[in-house]
């Protein structure tokens, strides 16, 4: 690999994912079994109730903390990938034209928010296909990335490669991207990061903002070095409803204006850098 492989001699490739799973997650009043289980505080219902609670836990990523995030990004003009579960962007129509507006990226995380692990071959195609055509048709455009909810089948990589798809975030195996091949064909992994994701500030309450604050920019500042020798990608996740609490959200703004302070720094999305990488490290073939 080159020494400097992105645009303008950029030692670092720096990715801001923006999930966006609110009004996708498991709801009794969406028609599912049961409540969703990710809640902030921890709390688990096992019967078939509504939670009003984490409903609205949800409900405030799209109307307070979305506002906050979108603030952020287009003070500074930067470009990041929103990973959308479809329906999330269906139910917020406003939101969908402010992220295709500033020139984000939309990655499809999902037709909604849930689990495919167990789906057979037939109901995962059709759930990436409604994905599919649910984001082409709120965005204007197909989505050309995927980021599942944690859990894949052995199908999965094989069935976006069918349906089109250029990248697969379902990885954390590396911080730079990579060829992968199913049956033949190539398909561009593009690997994303969850130690440094803002859900440890719900899953983890001893972790607090300052903490991610800090691993954060340890990790930009580790692999900026790392560039300057080989070719290094960062993922930063983050969520509407996570990171845009008022409590949070100064510390996401720290991290950005660290990052502003490096010249040396491509922040883009993730298919401009899986285009640049078709580009200059080309499939290599069977």
């Amino acid at each position: 690999m080159n020494a400097v492989t992105w645009p303008n001699g950029a030692r670092l490739a720096l990715s801001l994912v923006v999930n966006v799973e609110e009004g996708s997650e498991l709801s009794i009043a969406h028609g599912d079994r049961g409540p969703e289980p990710v809640d902030e505080l921890g709390v688990t219902i096992k019967k078939a109730l509504r939670n009003y609670g984490n409903e609205s836990n949800y409900a405030y990523g799209i109307k307070a903390g979305a506002p906050r995030v979108m603030k952020l990004l287009e003070e500074r003009g930067l470009a990041a990938t929103f990973t959308a579960a479809a329906v999330s962007l269906e139910r917020a129509p406003e939101l969908a034209r402010r992220i295709v507006g500033g020139g984000h990226e939309v990655c499809a995380h999902g037709w909604r928010w849930v689990h495919q692990f167990h789906m057979d071959e037939a109901a995962e195609r059709d759930f990436i296909r409604k994905a599919v055509a649910s984001i082409s048709q709120t965005t204007g455009e197909r989505p050309h990335g995927w980021l599942s909810r944690y859990l894949l089948t052995d199908n999965t990589r094989r069935l976006l490669v069918e349906e089109g798809f250029t990248y697969h975030m379902d990885d954390y195996s590396d911080d730079v991207p990579f060829w992968d091949t199913v049956d033949g064909k190539p398909i561009l992994i593009l690997p994303y990061a969850l130690d440094s994701n803002d859900m440890k500030l719900w899953t983890a309450p001893s972790y607090t903002p300052a903490d991610w604050l800090q691993y954060a920019t340890d990790s930009f500042d580790c692999l900026l070095r790392e560039g300057a020798r080989a070719p290094r990608m960062m993922s930063l996740g983050v969520h509407l409803r996570i990171i845009g609490r008022p409590g949070r959200i100064g510390y996401y703004e720290k991290f950005l204006d660290h990052v502003a302070r490096h010249d040396d720094v491509w922040v883009t999305t993730r298919l401009r850098i899986a285009r640049h990488w078709e580009a200059t490290h080309p499939w290599p073939g069977p």
